[in-house]
C-alpha cells in the first residue's frame, strides 16, 4: 500500500489527462471527517495573464484522479472546467 503526506502531495505537480495541461501544484486536501478519508485535492490554478488576474482554486474529486506518480498528479477533468474559472482556452494555450 503507498502512502503520501500532505506535504508529499504538494510537491506533485497536477497534470489533466484530457489535454496534457499542467494545472498545478496540490495546495490542500479536502478530508470527510467521519470516515478520515481524502474526497478531493485542491490546485491552483494560474489564470493570469502578464502577471494580472488571480489564482483560482480548482477543487478536484478523488473520483477524478487518474494516476498518483513519483513527479505528477494525473488529474481526468473536463475541457470546460477553464471555462467555469474564467479562463478562456485561448490564454491557456501560451502558456
Amino acid at each position: 500500500m503507498n502512502r503520501f503526506s500532505v506535504n508529499d502531495m504538494r510537491d506533485k505537480e497536477v497534470i489533466n489527462v484530457c489535454d496534457g495541461k499542467r494545472l498545478g501544484y496540490i495546495y490542500d486536501v479536502e478530508i470527510n471527517v467521519e470516515t478520515g478519508c481524502v474526497i478531493a485535492i485542491v490546485v491552483l490554478f494560474d489564470c493570469r495573464v502578464f502577471g494580472f488576474g488571480k489564482c483560482e482554486e480548482l477543487v478536484i474529486p478523488w473520483d477524478h484522479i487518474a494516476c498518483f506518480g513519483a513527479d505528477a498528479v494525473l488529474v481526468n477533468v473536463g475541457l470546460d472546467i477553464y471555462e467555469k474559472l474564467g479562463c478562456s482556452e485561448k490564454k491557456n494555450k501560451t502558456k
